[in-house]
This record gives structure tokens, C-alpha cells and sequence, in this order.
């Protein structure tokens, strides 16, 4: 009887393993698919573009940033909010601290209580943050028709393609081909997932009349916010290669002493000569 029960815990375990490696198979399997519906969809994949600030040992285009600020200030912004960037992040890169208070000053914030206990509006400071168009998610969707207008703060980092994709969508709306049906409120744009998108066509040709007298044309402004935004997502992007590059000059610098050392150090044991008598 004991060799019974031997057997069955052995057919058990067996079992238990081939079920748990039936459903590894079977995840990799849904995995490699998903994947390649994902690469053989009918969204359009954006343009590889030379970014100036992709380099190694590139930088922001602080003129395009202040653009960029400024479309999504005038356009943008009655949709999407910016909640991670301060009025302060701005200091430095595109605005000066006299214009950033300047512009802080323009808003209004909830503060307080004050000595009576009551909450009181006070002008923007440059430690505020950059006020979402809408209190909450319920008034953002009840304004859009239910749809929801994300944060651009990190956008360029949330979707796939980075900055190539959000060019591309802001330039790339088009009137429906033949056989695609799309629903009232919605606009055909094929380099977003489904083709069909709830935000209508944002920029157009002298939709802003920019500061230093570029012209405003749509791609443009796409290429100007774009790198806003791009910025918006790693603001510390330049700080980070330019410490990166003081890194690797500096280690080799070490590596040329280290080596100068090592040849030192050893040379007497390696000059030596040892004779037997």
C-alpha cells in the first residue's frame, strides 16, 4: 500500500509539473502573438526624425522649447494639463525668473486657510505647478464626451515611438479612405492605434503668432511642442549627458594613471633577473 501512494504523489507531481509548463508555453505562445498583431495592425509606424537633442552629446534647443511652451500655452493647454513642471523648471532653460514670475502671477491658486480659517485665491508663485484645465477626471470626461485628455507631462515617454510618434500624430490627421467608417466626433489619423481618434486636428497654419518671428506653420508648431514635451519628460536629460561625460573623461584619465602605475609598481619585479649558482 505504501508503494501505492508513492506512485500516485509521483503521478501527482508529474502532473503538477507538466500543467505548470503547458501554461508557461501557453503565455510565451499569447505573448509572441500579441506582439505580432501588434507589428502587423493597420497604424502606421512614425518616421525616424533627426532630433536634435537625441545625441550623445546634444542638447535641448532652448528657442524651440520656448516655442513649444508657447503652443502648448495657447493650444494645448484648454485640454491637457502639465502637472509635473513647475513654473521654476522653466527658469533657466526657456524664460528668464523675472518672466516665469511673470507668467505665475497670471494664474490663480487655491490657498490658505488664513487667520479666520477661510481658503483664499493668491497669484501663482514659481514653486506651482503648472494648473490642469479641469478640477477632475468626472469634468474632463463630461467636457470631452466621455473621452479623457491625458497629462502630457510624460507622454513622449507613455508611447511607443516617443517623439517620431507624436510628430507624426499631430501632422499626420487625413480625410478617411474608402471603406473607413468614422463615427461622429471622432477624426481618421493613421498613426494612431485604431485610426480613429477623439481629438480633432490641434494645429493649423498661423494658429500662433510666435515671439522671435518664425513662421508658424503646422509642422512647425508639431516639431516646437513636440520637443516641449520632450523636454517635459526628462528635463534633466542635459544635466544627465553632461555628467555622463565628465564620468567617462574622468575614468579615462584614471585608466591612463592606473595604467602608469601598474607599469611602475611591477617593473621591478618584472626587470628583475634571477640567476642560480
Amino acid at each position: 500500500r505504501g508503494s501505492e501512494v508513492s506512485l500516485k504523489r509521483a503521478m501527482f507531481r508529474s502532473g503538477s509539473l507538466v500543467g505548470r509548463f503547458a501554461a508557461v508555453t501557453a503565455g510565451g505562445a499569447a505573448l509572441v502573438v500579441s506582439q505580432r498583431a501588434a507589428q502587423c495592425d493597420d497604424t502606421l509606424h512614425p518616421t525616424k526624425y533627426p532630433w536634435s537633442h537625441n545625441g550623445p552629446f546634444e542638447a535641448y534647443d532652448a528657442r524651440s522649447i520656448r516655442r513649444g511652451h508657447q503652443v502648448y500655452s495657447q493650444v494645448c493647454a484648454a485640454c491637457h494639463g502639465l502637472k509635473r513642471i513647475a513654473y521654476r523648471n522653466l527658469v533657466g532653460v526657456c524664460y528668464t525668473e523675472e518672466e516665469a514670475k511673470e507668467m505665475a502671477a497670471e494664474v490663480e491658486y487655491l490657498d490658505g486657510p488664513d487667520d479666520t480659517g477661510e481658503m483664499f485665491d493668491r497669484p501663482g508663485k514659481l514653486s506651482d505647478y503648472l494648473r490642469s484645465p479641469y478640477k477632475n477626471e468626472n469634468e474632463a470626461r463630461y467636457a470631452n464626451n466621455g473621452g479623457l485628455p491625458p497629462d502630457l507631462s510624460l507622454i513622449t515617454k507613455a508611447r511607443h515611438g516617443n517623439s517620431d510618434y507624436l510628430f507624426a500624430m499631430l501632422v499626420g490627421y487625413r480625410e478617411p479612405p474608402a471603406g473607413v467608417i468614422v463615427a461622429p466626433g471622432q477624426h481618421y489619423n493613421p498613426y494612431f492605434p485604431g485610426g480613429k481618434i477623439q481629438m480633432p486636428q490641434p494645429l493649423y497654419d498661423g494658429s500662433v503668432e510666435f515671439e522671435d518671428g518664425t513662421p508658424a506653420t503646422a509642422s512647425q508648431m508639431a516639431k516646437d511642442v513636440t520637443t516641449f514635451l520632450q523636454w517635459s519628460s526628462e528635463p534633466e536629460q542635459d544635466e544627465r549627458k553632461l555628467m555622463g561625460a565628465k564620468l567617462v573623461c574622468g575614468l579615462s584619465i584614471a585608466l591612463v594613471f592606473a595604467g602608469w602605475y601598474k607599469r611602475h609598481l611591477w617593473s621591478v619585479f618584472k626587470s628583475r633577473k634571477i640567476s642560480f649558482h
